[in-house]
């Protein structure tokens, strides 16, 4: 989890276009010539933009750059100002508030969002012959493409191909030429209450390729089911939906004795405080990549001397990129109040090259050696443009960010015309201090609770939950504005013994809400879901527990049961997600699910491992 070590502001202090931008622009102006486009501001690809000011008090609030006009930078009709290029991270200038914003790749962002659609929509069957024109159009198509020809000996529906004459057969049920399909039960279970892999393949009595195969199965199952219980949500009406937002890493161990250094990725999650129902839980990692057809086509097409968001591969990883990283400073930020934790997060974050990259790979991480690492503010924006595509249907949504910048330009540009103009999405930063050891937690509520009593006392009217609500008013009133932008923090009066200080900025006010309405919502902001599934990951996943502190080894982290490939990483969290979402119930005895009006009731083992989409049946 990033949350109490990388904490940042979204946007860089106001400065100046002058100095190096002329000729960042000429260069710019120059490879342009050479590819025979305009790559000034990367086009809109997918119907993917992000290229705007991210300040939503702003008159240029979501509304992106004209990239095709003349003489862009003098003409008064537009908006932005370009500065910096060549070996300087572009930005944009708004010319009508002053915020900077670093530039990102449209098309990268639409890429990473197709992904995270891919992985949670399985492809439906379709021809299997490459070349034939229906490769990738499903059998539901109809008539015009497929005839249903048949079944196989097995039962399976066989299809034929009316374009290439070809046959191919729908398997009959999701374990069919499966062997041993009645452990299917037993695997997934013990995956889910942190079993070893090797202990797994005692209990079960198998080889460990037949446990990856397991693994394969289940997953896929997963993400159909998920996949068709979700359908329903972009068109689910919801109230409200109280959505924290946070990150958290997990290690890779090394594969190569003469390279001992572990890969470092990070998953980003959306889970609602009240249903606790997780939206997203998403990987920046790409497992169809292969790296080395990707570093020779990011050479031939002259990657490295492109500035970041003009890049063919903009979203992933390259290795001369990642080298050049890890000569910055360490993520590591020193203890403190929570005061000046936010204040240092924002100092932090003026001084990267680029405000929104909030990855600093240390000398002891390295890339993954299969697949490819995305560049985590490429995952959040695909994340964003994911939770827009499923809550379209929500009355209001309010986001509680984990202090990243990434994550809050990623949201605002996702949701902008949904935070100005519809004014049904807003989003809030919280810190919290992680830090504190039990006996400072319960100093802290002890001290909490009789500042409350001694206000209870002053006003005796007041019932508990009122006199918080006043409470939090009075300290509205007094918010201190820290960092560049000069964002207004409250620290929350009334902690609990998991957010024992806790500060929240309110990153979308319009100022159209009383104060009543906004102490209410002051109250509201917390990262507990979010924290809860990420705790429950590391206490029931194996593979994704804490790495233990070896005294003997030099004080290095042991990871002895960390994946060997970050694919495992990724279809484990797909595995849980489902088995939290829909399985796992709470001490009122419903799911996720069930709160959120999904499921009727805790969906089985049984419903999960044997579900077939009936379009394929």
């Amino acid at each position: 989890m990033i949350s109490g070590q990388e904490i940042f502001s979204n946007f860089h202090a106001p400065h100046s276009a002058s100095g190096r931008g002329g000729t960042a622009r000429r260069q710019l102006r120059g490879g342009d010539r050479e590819r025979g486009g305009d790559r000034r501001i990367p086009p809109e690809h997918g119907g993917v933009q992000v290229n705007f000011c991210k300040n939503p008090s702003c008159a240029n609030f979501g509304i992106a750059e004209e990239s095709a006009s003349a003489r862009w930078s003098r003409d008064p009709a537009n908006r932005y100002k370009l500065h910096g290029g060549g070996k300087d991270y572009p930005h944009l200038i708004c010319k009508a508030c002053l915020a900077s914003f670093p530039i990102k790749s449209n098309k990268g962002i639409h890429e990473e969002f197709a992904r995270m659609q891919a992985e949670v929509h399985p492809s439906e069957a379709c021809c299997p012959d490459e070349a034939c024109g229906n490769h990738g159009l499903g059998v539901s198509a109809g008539k015009p493409f497929y005839s249903s020809f048949g079944k196989t000996g097995a039962g399976s529906q066989r299809w034929k191909c009316m374009a290439c004459q070809k046959t191919f057969s729908v398997a009959a049920s999701s374990t069919s030429r499966q062997r041993d399909s009645h452990k299917n039960k037993l695997i997934f279970k013990l995956l889910m209450n942190k079993m070893p892999l090797r202990r797994i393949c005692e209990v079960a009595e198998m080889g460990p390729n037949a446990l990856y195969g397991k693994i394969d199965f289940i997953c896929r199952q997963c993400m159909a089911f998920a996949a068709d219980r979700e359908e329903r949500l972009p068109r689910k009406k919801i109230r409200r939906l109280y959505l924290g937002v946070d990150r958290q890493d997990y290690a890779v161990n090394w594969t190569n004795r003469d390279d001992r250094r572990n890969t470092v990725i990070s998953a980003v999650s959306s889970v609602d405080n009240e249903t606790s129902y997780c939206f997203g839980l998403h990987l920046n990692f790409d497992a169809s990549l292969i790296p080395s057809e990707v570093e020779a086509d990011a050479a031939a097409f002259g990657d490295h001397a492109t500035p970041p968001p003009y890049r063919k591969h903009a979203r992933e990883w390259l290795r001369q990129d990642y080298a050049n990283a890890k000569r910055k400073p360490s993520r590591r930020i020193p203890a403190a109040t929570i005061e000046a934790r936010v204040s240092h997060a924002y100092a932090r974050a003026a001084a990267r090259d680029d405000v929104e990259n909030a990855e600093l790979p240390e000398g002891a991480e390295r890339l993954p050696e299969q697949g490819m690492q995305i560049h985590s503010e490429y995952t959040l924006y695909g994340h964003f443009l994911h939770l827009k595509k499923l809550t379209a249907k929500v009355e209001k949504v309010r986001f509680f960010l984990d202090q990243d910048s990434g994550m809050r330009a990623a949201c605002l540009a996702a949701f902008a015309s949904d935070i100005k103009r519809k004014r049904r999405v807003d989003a809030f930063f919280v810190s919290i201090n992680k830090e504190m050891t039990v006996d400072q937690k319960r100093r802290r509520k002890g001290e909490a609770a009789e500042a409350l009593r001694e206000f209870m006392e002053a006003h005796p009217a007041l019932d508990e939950s009122k006199a918080i609500l006043e409470m939090i008013k009075e300290a509205i009133a007094k918010m201190p504005a820290i960092g560049g932008w000069s964002d207004k923090w409250l620290k929350h009066p009334f902690p609990n013994m998991s957010e024992p200080e806790k500060a929240i900025a309110y990153l979308t006010d319009m100022g159209d809400y009383d104060m009543d309405h906004l102490a209410w919502l002051y109250n509201k902001a917390s990262l507990h879901s979010t924290d809860s599934l990420f705790m429950q990951i590391r206490r029931r996943l194996m593979l994704l527990e804490r790495g233990i502190h070896s005294q003997g080894n030099a004080g290095r982290v042991w990871n002895g049961y960390a994946p060997y490939n970050p694919k495992q990483i990724a279809k484990m969290l797909g595995i849980f997600r489902v088995f939290h979402n829909f399985m796992l119930e709470g001490d009122d005895g419903l799911t996720p699910a069930m709160r959120l009006g999904l499921a009727k009731g805790p969906v089985s083992y049984e419903d999960v491992l044997y579900f077939t989409q009936a379009r394929q049946a």
